[in-house]
């Protein structure tokens, strides 16, 4: 649940960022390419962030308990069976994290090009969807909804507004 959750929030974020501009004027700039064209970005972005941390985080874990087993040689765990377990479980990782990543950057942008007299509801309805990812990052990880929420709405509002700034799609 957690590399979905986290791939979401990515696209979602990565997509308001590229296309603020165009997801706010009053000129309908949003295509269907352009939609596949961004969640593909969020895509490849988001897989290798994705897959460099997590498979940093599971060798780490070996380098751990290397030191905690005292043994005398170092990265033995790392190069063996379960550095290779831990590779391949980063790779199916990412595979979800960017899966998820391609659909949140994809959404907004479906709704912005099927609505291009309403740019502002793609918008709001990136926001209503980081609003829910907050929802499910706070039960999995058994946090304070409304702060969850708050952050990434807020979040999700300040990208926006440096999108607009950045005036990129």
């Amino acid at each position: 649940m957690l590399p979905v959750t986290m791939g979401l929030t990515d696209g979602v974020l990565t997509a308001l960022t590229l296309t603020a501009s165009s997801l706010t004027s009053n000129q309908p700039h949003v295509t269907l390419s352009i939609a596949f064209r961004v969640a593909g970005v969020a895509f490849f972005s988001g897989a290798f962030v994705y897959f460099v941390s997590k498979y940093a985080e599971f060798r780490q874990e070996l380098v751990h308990a290397e030191r905690e087993l005292s043994l005398l040689t170092h990265g033995k765990l790392a190069v063996g069976y379960l550095g290779r377990s831990a590779l391949r479980e980063a790779g199916f990782a990412t595979l979800f994290s960017s899966g998820a990543a391609f659909l949140g950057a994809l959404g907004p942008l479906v709704i912005a090009a099927a609505f291009p007299r309403h740019p502002w509801t793609s918008v709001v309805a990136a926001l209503i969807a980081l609003a829910l990812l907050g929802i499910a990052l706070a039960k999995v990880l058994y946090g304070r909804m409304l702060r969850w929420v708050i952050v990434l709405v807020i979040g999700g509002g300040l990208l926006t507004v440096i999108g607009i700034q950045l005036d990129i799609v």
